[in-house]
């Protein structure tokens, strides 16, 4: 997913330096899940509504991490955290941040954590093949995605599956709850 992430932000123009330090930082995305119980993050099924609130807290747990470190790489990484869940539309998790009010790093890794984990088997779901993933990001373009971020993904789609065919875990399934499914499936 990272390198995804990376290959976006360099296709939206960002330098060498920025690209870099998206590659390194998005894979921190999701580290306040050490904050949820396993009993949660290992359930094989849908969350019930009160699992899916606490669940929701990661974002803000790994905000809380990854604070008080001035370096580009611990600020970019503690953007990231907090933001990759929420939505263009302002739908998202845990601000209800609204289009450029979230943080690009966190608008780049929404995207290719999403089309990661949907094109992924979980313990939890299938692999999603990729014309049904492209179909969803088309749906959410200018919903849950940035209408231009979803644009250049598509345009570089070729070469997204190719980094994910290179960065593949060999057993499919990385972590438990990647991409997990709220009650309502999304």
């Amino acid at each position: 997913m990272s390198h995804m992430a990376a290959h976006l932000a360099r296709t939206v123009d960002w330098d060498a330096a920025a690209v870099e330090l998206m590659l390194h930082a998005a894979p921190m995305h999701d580290i306040g899940k050490i904050g949820i119980p396993d009993a949660i993050l290992r359930k094989p099924g849908r969350f019930e509504p009160h699992e899916w609130e606490i669940m929701k807290t990661h974002a803000a747990i790994g905000a809380q991490l990854l604070d008080g470190d001035d370096s580009d790489l611990l600020r970019m990484a503690r953007d990231i955290a907090w933001t990759h869940h929420e939505k263009w539309d302002g739908s998202g998790y845990p601000r209800g941040l609204v289009g450029e009010a979230i943080p690009k790093a966190g608008r780049i890794v929404a995207l290719a954590d999403v089309f990661d984990a949907l094109t992924s088997v979980r313990p939890y779901k299938r692999a999603w093949p990729v014309k049904e993933a492209v179909a969803l990001l088309r749906e959410q373009r200018g919903r849950h995605f940035e209408p231009r971020l979803v644009d250049a993904f598509l345009d570089e789609l070729p070469a997204m599956l190719e980094i994910r065919a290179r960065w593949a875990d060999p057993e499919g399934v990385f972590s438990p709850r990647v991409g997990a499914l709220s009650p309502d499936g999304r």
